[in-house]
């Protein structure tokens, strides 16, 4: 039970970070992603997957860009796709910051419940993987959202959109508590 507190704490504060850079974000640019289609943002969660899987994979890095902001750019995009899933995409920005912000904070919650339900059920099996996999998986579930859009929604036995969007955000936290241990020792 100890190993569960624990990740959950780990996990709400790689939450916090990512709460943080897109509450700033958020104050730059307003909610200008309520445009973006669900296709849009899948394809931007692929663009930060890939990157990472290049970052991991290549010797030679010739943008200064971390795989922790690429992870953090998962979890961002992907509760900004549970937004759109539950809100609907508008034609232009239809909702304030503060009303923003609260559904952001609500898909980091769906996502953390959903942690705590599997990690209770798996036994903290994440915990034996690499990083390098995390980022497969997103790849992966990336792969399986494109076949649910060009399928139009439909599956068969399937789960929905939402439910791939939710294990992407975990695996990117659970990616990022692996770095974050691995710089820190007391994480």
């Amino acid at each position: 039970m100890a190993d569960l507190q624990k990740t959950s704490r780990q996990f709400q504060a790689i939450l916090d970070k990512c709460s943080n850079l897109f509450e700033k974000k958020l104050k730059d640019y307003g909610p200008a992603w309520r445009i973006l289609r669900l296709p849009s943002l899948t394809d931007q969660i692929f663009i930060k997957a890939n990157r990472t899987r290049s970052i991991q994979n290549n010797a030679i890095q010739k943008i200064d860009e971390s795989e922790e902001g690429e992870f953090i750019a998962i979890v961002n995009y992907s509760a900004i796709a549970l937004i759109q899933i539950n809100e609907g995409v508008a034609d232009q920005i239809d909702m304030d910051v503060k009303k923003a912000f609260e559904l952001y904070k609500e898909g980091l919650q769906t996502g953390k419940r959903l942690m705590e339900d599997k990690n209770h059920d798996y036994g903290e099996a994440w915990r034996d993987m690499r990083v390098s996999s995390l980022t497969d998986l997103i790849l992966q579930k990336i792969l399986r959202v494109k076949q649910i859009e060009d399928n139009m929604g439909i599956t068969q036995v399937s789960e929905g959109i939402d439910a791939n969007y939710l294990d992407m955000l975990n695996y990117a936290v659970f990616a990022l508590i692996h770095m974050e241990e691995d710089r820190n020792s007391d994480f």
